[in-house]
């Protein structure tokens, strides 16, 4: 059987991490998330608490990734601390609404922020974000080392994008701006509810680090550099993140940064006249950047899957010349052509992705303390700095946070719940025809 080729380095790694997750989320959600909390100090403490959350579960989820260094990540280590239900659960999330979503929402981002600079129309929009999926199917279908590279290309222009807009704050803002306030107030009964919908919009744009842990199984020494590309990608996304709203905050007074649509275009154009069009590059090359290391990571969950019989077998079919899991691939690019196509925008796709998403983040983390008593027999080239309390900080803060989410956002959460309950008539289907496969394969013997 065709293995995958192991191609990736270290720096490949970690500029997945945080490619994956500077997408448009920071250059989007701010205006969002200020509409929740009234001052500067407190939107830089929920970045700040977003960072943090991200550190500890990168730091907690190094320990998983050291112990199993293969194709799969999060989807491995929900298998082995829980059973094969939740790692299937986790990939048919993973496929039918969180990444393949993602990749439409992104593709169409992409083509509308094109459009700032050559004009498009709605048709125009539509046929540009399919020919982006094409284009970025095809390069990491011919080989994962045309994956990284283009990862690498474009997560270092994004973050030169983003290096310009900080600087431009910083050095040509204005500090006093920091002392405006929305106007409105947030009741001591009312701050955790507040920062709680203000963590739907952070944690969208932190998402994705955990990337680096799908692609292990063609990752170079997988059991040091995939926990060392975790927890470098989230520190620096988090010290971009911070500097990044910090100019905002020294460009845009707080209450117009509530109100605006194209806040980095807004901000940037106080002091450069053509900062719209200069935004609408850097947004348009960190959109289709992310979305060309999602089109390259998830597949590996699938293959994973159907390797262990839990999905269609022909998804672990690897190209003996390519070495990638071509119809992983082109399966999510196909359905994310669909949702592109029928749905055209993707509303509400933040708060439900992210609901379920760190669901199972926290089920992940949790599985640390469960495998460190089952599988003290699996090498571990790296523990958990700060256990057991980074790993219990990391599910309290998630927990919380998925809780508040149920309760003030129930249509979009009980709509993935929904989801899920149907994801688990399909691991009942997949479960019998592997026993199924099994039987006769022994009576044929």
């Amino acid at each position: 059987m065709t293995k995958l080729r192991k191609e990736l380095t270290l720096y490949g790694l970690t500029m997945i991490a945080i490619g994956s997750c500077v997408g448009s989320g920071i250059f989007l959600t701010p205006s969002q998330i200020a509409g929740h909390l009234p001052s500067p100090v407190l939107i830089l403490l929920v970045w700040a608490l977003g960072g943090i959350i991200t550190l500890t579960g990168a730091l907690t989820f190094a320990e998983l990734g050291a112990m199993f260094p293969q194709a799969g990540g999060v989807y491995v280590y929900l298998k082995e601390g829980y059973g094969d239900l939740f790692g299937f659960l986790y990939g048919w999330a993973y496929l039918l609404v969180i990444n393949s979503g993602a990749l439409a929402a992104l593709n169409i981002a992409f083509a509308y922020y094109l459009g700032f600079i050559i004009p498009l129309g709605d048709t125009g929009i539509k046929v540009v974000a399919v020919s982006a999926i094409i284009i970025l199917t095809t390069i990491n279908i011919l080989r994962v080392k045309a994956g990284e590279i283009f990862s690498n290309i474009f997560t270092g222009l994004k973050l030169i994008g983003i290096a310009g807009i900080i600087a431009v704050g910083l050095f040509m803002g204005n500090p006093e701006l920091m002392s405006y306030q929305t106007g409105q107030a947030v009741s001591s009964g009312n701050i955790f509810v507040a920062f709680g919908l203000a963590l739907i919009g952070v944690l969208w744009s932190y998402g994705g680090w955990q990337h680096a842990s799908f692609v292990a199984g063609e990752a170079r020494d997988a059991q040091k550099t995939v926990p060392r590309a975790m927890v470098l990608g989230a520190l620096i996304v988090a010290f971009v993140y911070l500097l990044t709203n910090l100019a905002y905050l020294f460009l845009l007074p707080l209450p117009e940064i509530v109100g605006s649509e194209s806040l980095a275009a807004d901000a940037v154009s106080t002091v450069i006249p053509f900062g719209g069009n200069l935004i609408a590059v850097i947004i348009a090359i960190s959109v289709v950047g992310t979305a060309g290391i999602y089109t390259l990571s998830a597949p590996r969950i699938y293959y994973a899957m159907a390797d262990d019989g839990l999905f269609f077998k022909k998804l672990a079919w690897v190209h003996p010349r390519f070495r990638t899991p071509v119809n992983a691939i082109l399966t999510q690019s196909i359905w994310a052509i669909i949702l592109l196509l029928f749905w055209g925008t993707f509303e509400d796709v933040i708060t439900y992705v992210v609901f379920i998403d760190w669901i199972f983040f926290a089920l992940a983390a949790f599985a640390i303390f469960i495998l460190r008593r089952t599988r003290k027999d699996v090498p571990r080239t790296y523990r958990t700095l700060g256990y057991p309390f980074t790993p219990a900080l990391f599910i309290i803060i998630t927990s919380f946070f998925v809780v508040n989410t149920l309760i003030e956002k129930p249509k979009q959460a009980w709509a993935g719940l929904i989801f899920m309950a149907i994801g688990l008539l399909s691991f009942i289907y997949f479960k019998e025809s592997r026993k199924r496969n099994r039987f006769l394969n022994k009576q044929s013997r």
